[in-house]
């Protein structure tokens, strides 16, 4: 009996262990089942609820496909509404890798549609190797209408392959102002590596910096878009909707085509270097703005080929540099016109005061030449600045000093920038005692003074600076802000902003002077002995002056024909000038780098651009 009773209590016992061990394993199953549903919901409350937006998007973007819509930037108009720069469509190929099936078929199938390389298209593709694979790589910029049409055609044979529509600039003048416009396009690495060594920067002038008044979406418009259903292979199916580019702002420039033309033709012809300036003497707007050589904005349009962009940096005469604004260069006797209103202004010198020129001038332990030889004999303030006498200049420099005419300089805008709406612009130079002390640590020589007086030493001066310090010099001593910009025109032509002259600052009290100074620029062109007699117009009495700056001193040079001296050894010509004499309304400036003498070099191109301003109102007026 109590065999059997342990027999029951062991069974007993064994079944109540095997029991604890069930609901153990019961209880982790159900422990793992819980875990795995709570891993679920948690899961689907990821994807659902805390990025669920996100996921949609993406959802709808495997149906839906959106293409970006870009604005045409506004028109550029010069002075009297003449289109310089509009806009037309141009169809580019691109691929979006994601929808395309057998990449390499595709590539190798429309390279022939495209004429281009498959290794070339392949290039293009890993050079977008980390943006997305939805976002579009483009093949191919602006084909033609053919290739457009067989592509339309043949979408369903080139997966992953669109066209889209692109604006692009059209250049009705070619490459008229384009220092000064710019040009719109891509910029390769290589020229983002090298523009350090170019002061030029592209994109035009609607999208400068220096527009600061202006607001840049404004110009540039407003992107658009297209959103279409797209099957599981990428293919179109139909339009869902359509918001469209809102376009740029127009801009009215102050430039004239006509004058503009007339001073690029003289300055491409020979080849030439250097600036063109005119502007209105009595408001400071622009009518011409030349930097010579130009470049060609067509190359740009697209992406500029590495040769282009390379024979562009290793050009010599330096076509990428604005030279309106961003070159200067000793004034020479141009700037005479300073030193004499200094001296009048400070007594040294009156109308009557005379010094005799035999040719040279004696200070300390040097002799100072006079650019005529034979020397001018007595001379007084007109004949100084009509027959541009350096040893009468040298000797008003000495007693004014260099202080003296550095005050007067700026007071006519030299030695600061203009504020004109150009990037990049040259402040020049006014040299000073301090300046010397400052930057050479060295202190200022009596003698460099009279280098100073007659425009040399370390004189600077853009052409920009001098067009417009003869505009004071015309209109009594206002000095404007050179203006480029006219008016903000919006798309239904109405005028969104208007740019009035502005008033830099003001030189009073000082008419007499000013009046003494003009008759002597008027002796340059009217005078018997004037530097600049072949520059007069009949009918026209015009006031200006010439001058030659010196790049360098080379000894060996000396006393040799000006064409036998290389061409980067040759003096700079100058020349300024305002027209008519009696009420000016126009200054014009010419620089021609290495042109030697600023009256047979530069006068010439003066005269053509006041010859077609003039055009119509003098009957005696010829258009050269």
């Amino acid at each position: 009996m109590k065999s059997a009773l342990k027999d029951i209590e062991d069974i007993t016992e064994r079944d109540e262990g095997a029991l604890d061990l069930l609901k153990k394993r019961l209880l982790w199953a159900a422990g793992l089942v819980i875990l795995f549903l709570v891993i679920i919901i948690l899961r689907l409350w990821f994807l659902q609820i805390s990025n669920g937006e996100e996921y949609e998007k993406r959802a709808y973007g495997n149906r839906v496909r959106i293409r970006q819509l870009n604005p045409p930037r506004g028109h550029i108009l010069d002075r009297n509404n003449r289109e310089m720069v509009t806009n037309r469509p141009s169809f580019n190929v691109a691929l979006i890798q994601e929808d395309s099936e057998d990449l390499g078929n595709v590539l190798k199938r429309i390279a022939p549609v495209l004429d281009m390389d498959v290794a070339e298209l392949w290039e293009k593709i890993r050079q977008a190797s980390d943006t997305p694979r939805y976002l579009p790589v483009l093949l191919k910029e602006d084909i033609d209408w053919q290739t457009l049409a067989y592509l339309e055609n043949h979408n369903h044979e080139f997966s992953g392959i669109r066209t889209e529509v692109q604006p692009v600039r059209v250049y009705h003048y070619e490459d008229l102002a384009a220092n000064i416009i710019g040009y719109l396009g891509s910029i390769s690495k290589q020229e983002l590596e090298t523009a350090d060594k170019a002061i030029y920067r592209g994109g035009d002038i609607i999208g400068k910096k220096g527009l600061e008044k202006l607001r840049e979406a404004d110009l540039r418009g407003e992107k658009g878009h297209s959103y279409s259903e797209v099957d599981a292979k990428g293919f179109e199916q139909q339009l869902l909707k359509t918001v469209e580019p809102l376009p740029g702002r127009q801009i009215r420039l102050t430039l004239d085509v006509d004058l503009q033309q007339i001073a690029e033709s003289y300055m491409t012809a020979g080849e030439k270097s250097g600036a063109v300036v005119a502007m209105e003497v009595k408001t400071g707007r622009l009518l011409v703005a030349v930097s010579a050589p130009t470049i060609h904005i067509n190359d740009f349009v697209g992406g500029i080929s590495t040769e282009k962009w390379q024979a562009l940096l290793d050009n010599p005469k330096h076509p990428l540099i604005n030279k309106v604004v961003q070159a200067s260069y000793p004034p020479g006797s141009t700037y005479k016109m300073v030193t004499a209103l200094a001296g009048l202004a400070k007594g040294v010198i009156d109308n009557d005061t005379v010094f005799y020129c035999p040719g040279h001038y004696t200070f300390g332990n040097r002799r100072y030449r006079c650019w005529k030889h034979s020397g001018h004999g007595p001379v007084n303030l007109l004949k100084a600045i009509g027959e541009s006498c350096d040893v009468y200049f040298y000797q008003v420099g000495q007693k004014v000093g260099v202080d003296g005419l550095a005050e007067y300089a700026e007071k006519l805008g030299l030695g600061k920038k203009t504020g004109i709406e150009m990037e990049y612009e040259k402040s020049g130079l006014a040299p000073t005692k301090k300046w010397k002390e400052k930057y050479r640590n060295a202190k200022w020589q009596d003698g460099e003074t009279l280098s100073v007086a007659i425009g040399q030493g370390f004189n600077l001066v853009t052409p920009l600076q001098m067009c417009s310090m003869t505009a004071t010099l015309a209109n009594g001593g206002k000095l404007y802000r050179p203006q480029l910009v006219e008016q903000v025109i919006d798309s239904e032509g109405r005028i969104i902003e208007a740019f009035s002259p502005e008033l830099v600052s003001e030189i009073t009290g000082l008419d007499q002077y000013f009046n003494s100074i003009k008759r002597g620029m008027e002796e340059v062109i009217q005078g018997k002995r004037g530097t600049a007699r072949s520059v007069a117009i009949e009918g026209l009495r015009i006031a200006g002056k010439t001058g030659t700056a010196q790049v360098v001193k080379v000894a060996q040079y000396r006393g040799l024909k000006e064409e036998d001296i290389p061409y980067k050894y040759r003096d700079h010509g100058w020349f300024t000038c305002y027209a008519p004499a009696e009420d000016p309304e126009i200054a014009v400036t010419v620089l021609v780098e290495h042109g030697l003498h600023g009256g047979s070099g530069a006068g010439p191109i003066a005269k053509a651009v006041l010859n077609q301003y003039f055009s119509g109102r003098l009957k005696q007026v010829v258009v050269e």
